[in-house]
């Protein structure tokens, strides 16, 4: 007995099939990736609660074949979801059944060199660690450093725009990030910023970086790199209450102290922490801090004692100094290594990314245990304590029906929270889906059309990374004219002031 397939299914794997024919031409070899086995890697990020598998992967190697790709999908009408390592935690690159994945990779050179401009030119899949790894017997450095830092891409850092345990100090992508090279949709490629901080007409590096791959695909990069400080060393401070750690936290910055990190954990995330690296952190505390100073010896050996003295005024109860370069390390693997170690005391967890002021964090902390006892749902907390940058971990069993939808539950009380105490939806980790229909929240319907007209400007038939970040897309016709040529934008029809 023959069954038949529906002629409307017939239609869409022929069509499947000749768009995956017409990639392999343009990406010869392996790297067009289409049966179901072995596109299950790329059916989630690091945001694993939300899969779907992609219509196709494509791999290519070089800015020609991107090019190529990018225009086949504009001519066709196919929509494209860019990807670096796929450690995102927003959903940002989560795939489409009606779309291809384009991997980056293979973009793993480091081009360029450059030390008297102190820069570093590389392609998008190089990692984060690696680009300070290749520059350190020069003494230099890369200063983002996420905790995914070992696998994350620079690519993917600039989506999101990252920041990491040194963003206090030395800023987030944004900040470090001078050019790149940026294909465009219809397979243009620019060719923005370069080795000099400032350049002529608009930010568009300000644009890009952060844009969480709505507005083209970047296939270069040059980032700034820093000499590494004379001394670093590090603070381990308890406290017997969250709510004094904050207020640690607030009374060092407004002293005019900028530390190069400081980050906080609660007891949860403490122990859990301390089972998986054995730092040596104090587990009698109900929160943690870790500072770090860094700059000139006597300048480092004046900052620790008037931040013991802040820490002591505020009630902290331990105080432990780095001694050595490999202590300090210890102290901030344990940090780095808070998501993964909470992964061995829960089967699930919802890693949340929202920012407050620095003043507000003993009142978001109070909110969050609310949240907690509300939903029934444990909760351990890392956060980019100096610039307010939260991550709550949601502990959940999405074997147990309901906990899953619980944890969105809870994580969204959590972001409209932070909102509410004067803060943003997101400090690093981007809005994706997770956030998406958040954003009303936080922008009227004015901000968000303005918003999409600068996404309609780079990519006018919305077919890069559609379903993210804006909860109600509306067709670039309805919102005005507005393109990109050359690198230049244009806006015709807004009114001039």
């Amino acid at each position: 007995m023959t069954i038949m397939m529906p002629a409307s299914d017939r239609m869409v794997l022929e069509r499947r099939e000749a768009i995956v024919a017409d990639l392999r031409a343009i990406v010869p070899g392996e790297g067009v990736i289409s049966s179901a086995a072995e596109m299950l890697p790329y059916e989630s990020d690091a945001l694993t609660a939300y899969r779907q598998p992609p219509m196709v992967v494509v791999l290519p190697e070089t800015t020609e074949q991107v090019s190529r790709v990018l225009k086949y999908c504009f001519d066709n009408g196919i929509k494209v979801v860019p990807r670096g390592s796929g450690t995102s935690l927003s959903g940002g690159a989560l795939p489409l059944e009606d779309a291809v994945l384009l991997g980056l990779g293979k973009f793993k050179r480091i081009r360029e060199i450059d030390f008297d401009n102190r820069v570093v030119v590389t392609e998008p899949g190089v990692t984060n660690l690696a680009i300070s790894q290749a520059v350190a017997h020069a003494g230099f450095y890369y200063a983002p450093d996420p905790s995914s830092q070992i696998a994350c891409s620079i690519g993917g850092n600039i989506a999101e725009n990252s920041g990491g345990v040194h963003c206090l100090k030395y800023g987030m992508t944004t900040n470090n990030v001078l050019g790149c090279e940026l294909v465009l949709m219809s397979g243009e490629v620019l060719r923005i910023g370069g080795k000099t901080p400032e350049n002529a007409g608009y930010d568009l590096m300000g644009i890009i970086t952060g844009s969480e791959g709505l507005l083209g695909v970047v296939t270069e990069v040059t980032v700034r790199i820093l000499r590494k400080p004379e001394t670093a060393r590090a603070l381990m401070v308890g406290f017997a209450q969250v709510e004094a750690a904050g207020e640690c936290v607030a009374r060092i910055i407004g002293a005019g102290i900028i530390p190069g990190g400081m980050e906080m954990m609660d007891k949860p995330a403490i122990h859990a922490a301390e089972a998986f690296v054995h730092a040596g952190y104090p587990l009698d505390v109900e929160a943690l801090l870790i500072i770090e100073l860094d700059g000139s010896s006597i300048e480092v050996d004046e900052l620790i004692k008037r931040v013991e003295a802040i820490a002591l005024g505020c009630g902290s109860t331990t105080c432990r100094i780095s001694g050595s370069e490999a202590e300090r390390d210890l102290f901030w693997a344990g940090r780095k290594a808070a998501f993964p170690a909470v992964g061995r005391i829960s089967p699930d967890y919802l890693c949340m990314d929202g920012t407050i002021p620095r003043g507000a964090l003993p009142r978001a902390l109070t909110r969050i245990r609310e949240f907690s006892e509300k939903y029934g749902l444990g909760v351990a907390n890392v956060f980019h304590a100096g610039d307010g940058n939260l991550h709550p971990l949601i502990l959940y069993d999405a074997n147990k029906p309901g906990e899953m939808e619980k944890a969105e539950a809870f994580g969204a009380e959590i972001l409209r929270c932070c909102v509410e105490l004067g803060g943003v939806l997101t400090g690093e980790h981007g809005v994706g889906i997770e956030k998406r229909d958040l954003m009303p929240h936080m922008f009227s319907e004015v901000d968000l059309d303005q918003q999409q007209r600068l996404k309609c400007a780079f990519d006018p038939q919305g077919l890069l990374n559609p379903g993210k970040v804006f909860p109600t897309l509306h067709r670039c016709a309805e919102l005005g004219r507005v393109h990109v040529h050359g690198g230049k934008l244009a806006f015709p029809d807004l009114p001039r002031f």
